[in-house]
């Protein structure tokens, strides 16, 4: 029997050693789960078309013909774009390759806002990207605001199951009536669904789209223990494949009209339908939760500290 007993154990131990290879590929990286490709579905706009300089100016250079950009925060300044057109609805893809090395206090952003619009009530969709104080760690924070809520931040923190220095990978955003969605190179990290108790913060007025890298000192990197050090300057992001589908907002109208059909319909609010884009699929799901159970370590529904009583979006789960 013990001769049993020990050929079982050696059984197991290599099916674990099995599981483990499946689930890595590489030092420290992982394979993900397949899952539906939304990249690629609606056409790329060339950055230097679709979008004007928001700040840093002489930091920003094109590349590629304008289809990709160079966005950099040195001593100086940092930079951004802003997109031309402002969105109701849609999605809202970028590739993105982060800066290598020490990042401490570094922010590259991919995110929507009004805030120049409704600066009292403002709406906001974010992905965060943030510096590390050792080797390429990045850290990517999600948040969305409300109707000007921003007393209460709806951060989820996640690790990465690749290194974001080495080359692009696609960060996605699904906004509709229906949820908002997060996505990382097609996986879902994060769901918001548009549920009652959600009904007075969901992001719903128009907004524009914003790529930009900035400094984050004061909060970014572990609170903000490891401010930019500009000793390793310049820290150089670069954004391409921009996909922006979504109802442009046009101040003359009271509703927007859609890109596609340029209707003001009741459907004109939400261009990007069908089955893809108003639901998750079961194997977006499983997706998503392999992303969250491995790597998210952050959840501001998880912080009584913070907030002693939570959010009812919290406790309605």
């Amino acid at each position: 029997m013990p001769h049993f007993k020990e050929h079982f154990l050696l059984v197991g131990l290599l099916m674990i050693i099995s599981c483990i290879e499946v689930e890595t590929s590489g030092e420290g990286h992982y394979t993900p789960p397949n899952v539906a490709r939304l990249t690629g579905l609606f056409p790329h706009q060339p950055l230097n078309q679709a979008f004007l300089k928001f700040f840093g100016g002489s930091n920003i250079r094109s590349a590629i013909n304008g289809s990709y950009v160079q966005l950099t925060l040195n001593k100086t300044s940092g930079s951004g774009l802003i997109s031309r057109n402002k969105y109701k609805y849609g999605f809202f893809n970028a590739a993105i390759k982060l800066p290598p090395g020490y990042t401490s206090g570094v922010v590259v952003a991919f995110y929507m806002s009004n805030a120049d619009l409704f600066p009292h009530n403002h709406d906001e969709i974010d992905f965060e990207l943030l510096g590390h104080e050792t080797g390429n760690q990045w850290v990517l924070q999600t948040n969305i605001y409300g109707n000007g809520n921003t007393r209460i931040g709806r951060e989820e923190k996640f690790r990465l199951w690749f290194d974001p220095t080495e080359e692009f990978h696609q960060y996605s955003i699904i906004w509709n009536n229906h949820h908002i969605v997060f996505l990382i190179d097609n996986i879902p990290v994060r769901e918001v669904e548009h549920t009652e108790v959600m009904s007075t913060v969901y992001p719903s007025k128009p907004m524009s789209v914003y790529a930009t890298i900035w400094d984050g000192s004061e909060w970014a990197t572990r609170g903000g223990k490891y401010p930019v050090n500009y000793k390793y300057e310049p820290f150089v992001a670069s954004f391409g494949e921009m996909e922006m589908e979504g109802c442009i907002w046009v101040s003359a109208r009271t509703v927007p009209s859609c890109s596609k059909s340029g209707g003001q319909g009741p459907t004109a609010v939400d261009p990007v339908e069908g089955q893809d884009f108003v639901k998750l699929s079961q194997q977006q799901k499983i997706g998503m939760d392999w992303a969250r159970n491995r790597f998210m370590f952050y959840s501001y529904c998880k912080d009584p500290g913070r907030y002693p009583v939570l959010p009812p979006e919290c406790r309605a789960r």
